[in-house]
């Protein structure tokens, strides 16, 4: 299996651009799959450069209803006229985030491209072969996110904290063992793989997005006591991680000094060869 990252706020090199978004190509044995398209059309243009044929993908996953993870839907609709796009119900609700200062900006999708016969809303966890499955309910045992309090949706005109129920990630199979992808783990890293083995009844042997501890609006990270009690629960997983995005890198290498070789970066330009 072979992993690249098409997006993401930091870039391997200066051959590729960087934004604040995820992109993800994913080869498996059955699939040419993308999940997330980035906030712009960038994870087109990182595709070109790491030989990614994006007219060949035959399926695709939105993670969730925010611009950073779904700018570049149009850009690969008009690219690739074939791939259903994967997503929960809720994705094109009004999402916004409100800043420090208290004002509201709107971080949704953008409405103008519904209807669309190619969008598969799903409503609940959704197997989809042997290979893809879909894990959307998540329980809350433990603590949401950082930076979660900072996001909104709106209800008629009601404004509502976000219950992030347009979330979803992805789940890989290859011969009996399993990776899970998030996109931002608004959910929060640990309910996610907590819920993972409440239905598996095991961890994933891999995990790979982003774990939401910085806030973009303020430029804080999660204080460090809850990063040492998160390092210590993944560790006790035995599940290896490689985070990007909206980790954000103070966070990522505070769970580094503690967790060594079971966690690493994925940048844009990275290339992840996966023998499971």
């Amino acid at each position: 299996m072979m992993i690249k990252v098409l997006s993401d706020n930091r870039a391997a090199s200066d051959t590729f651009g960087q934004e604040h978004g995820l992109s993800l190509y994913v080869k498996t044995r059955q699939h040419r799959l993308l999940f997330d398209t980035g906030a712009t059309s960038l994870f087109a243009d990182n595709a070109a450069r790491l030989g990614v044929n994006l007219p060949a993908v035959d399926i695709a996953f939105l993670s969730h209803g925010h611009y950073d993870h779904g700018g570049g839907l149009e850009t690969f609709l008009e690219i690739n006229d074939k791939a259903k796009v994967y997503m929960q119900k809720e994705v094109f609700e009004p999402y916004y985030a409100k800043s420090p200062e208290g004002n509201l900006n709107y971080i949704g999708l953008d409405t103008g491209l519904l209807p669309n016969e190619r969008f598969v809303f799903c409503g609940q966890n959704e197997k989809i072969d042997d290979e893809l499955e879909l894990l959307s309910k998540v329980g809350q045992t433990g603590s949401a996110s950082f930076g979660s309090r900072e996001l909104y949706r709106k209800s008629g005109e009601a404004l509502l904290p976000d219950d992030f129920s347009h979330e979803q990630n992805l789940i890989i199979w290859e011969n009996g063992r399993s990776i899970l992808i998030t996109g931002c783990a608004h959910q929060g890293i640990l309910n996610i793989v907590q819920q993972f083995k409440l239905d598996k009844g095991c961890f994933p042997d891999l995990v790979i997005g982003g774990f939401h501890l910085h806030s973009r609006g303020s430029g804080k990270s999660e204080d460090p006591e809850a990063l040492d009690a998160i390092a210590r629960e993944l560790l006790e997983t035995g599940s290896l991680y490689y985070c990007c995005h909206c980790t954000g890198q103070e966070a990522y290498l505070h769970l580094k000094s503690i967790m060594g070789n079971k966690i690493s970066y994925l940048s844009a330009g990275s290339r992840l060869a996966v023998n499971l």
